[in-house]
């Protein structure tokens, strides 16, 4: 039996998309089994081949930081400790400008550097809370925590110490681990597994194992914070508020 006439380019029996869909690539697909509908909070980072963060910029970061350092070291021999951690966090900072510059207005975006809501900035500060106690009764103190209050404790050195470990070093920090390390794994083999890897490194870079000990909680929960939000922003005021309260505590609280 012949088909019934019809206008013209509309869709046939079956077929769910109109024109406008069928050359955009877009439509309505019926559901198949086992195949969820696509959810309305769309997350690119499921994809495969999405890059937050590409490969090279990791390398330049690393490469970078290298000559940079290399530079500097020059500079840093004979000088006080707290002004040799400025020069290191400095150069480590710009390095990350160094690699992320080639990707223009995409940069900040690609780090995490978006609006997040207050609730996870008070969420993280509480939890950094908490964990700073829970860890402070295994009555552990590394050498790199005693250098650092007594940095805390010398006159007129306050300010100096806050500025350098309680804003820049956190800074630094958060653009390195959970900025370009966790958005380059997070985009080939998924968040989880840049979470778990970007914390751990962050903690081995504390080189001291019972430094990485204490660090490593700490560093889980900064990594969950940059997974449940997408954000690098309550991770860096978590990790700002964490380093702020351990020198305020060394210069005013210690024994």
């Amino acid at each position: 039996m012949r088909e019934p006439s019809r206008i013209d380019g509309a869709p046939r029996k079956g077929n769910l998309r109109n024109r406008h869909d069928r050359l955009s690539g877009r439509g309505i697909r019926p559901r198949e089994h086992g195949v969820k509908d696509l959810a309305s909070e769309y997350n690119p980072l499921v994809e495969k081949d999405y890059r937050p963060v590409p490969g090279w910029a990791l390398v330049l970061f690393l490469a970078a930081l290298a000559a940079l350092c290399f530079l500097g070291v020059q500079f840093m021999a004979g000088r006080a400790v707290l002004t040799v951690l400025a020069m290191f966090y400095a150069l480590g900072l710009c390095a990350v400008l160094i690699a992320m510059a080639p990707l223009g207005q995409a940069a900040l975006p690609a780090l995490g550097i978006r609006p997040a809501g207050w609730r996870p900035v008070v969420f993280g500060v509480i939890g950094t809370i908490v964990l700073s106690v829970a860890v402070s009764q295994l009555g552990i103190e590394p050498r790199a925590m005693k250098e650092a209050v007594d940095i805390a404790r010398e006159p007129g050195a306050l300010m100096r110490s806050l500025l350098i470990l309680a804003v820049l070093a956190p800074v630094v920090e958060e653009l390195v681990f959970r900025g370009l390390l966790y958005g380059w794994i997070a985009g080939r083999w998924g968040t989880v597994p840049a979470w778990l890897v970007s914390s751990v490194a962050f903690a081995l870079a504390h080189y001291e194992p019972a430094h990485i000990l204490l660090v490593l909680p700490l560093g889980l929960l900064f990594g969950y914070l940059r997974r449940r939000t997408d954000s690098l922003l309550p991770s860096l005021a978590a990790h700002i508020f964490n380093n702020g309260f351990a020198v305020l505590a060394a210069a005013f609280l210690g024994g």
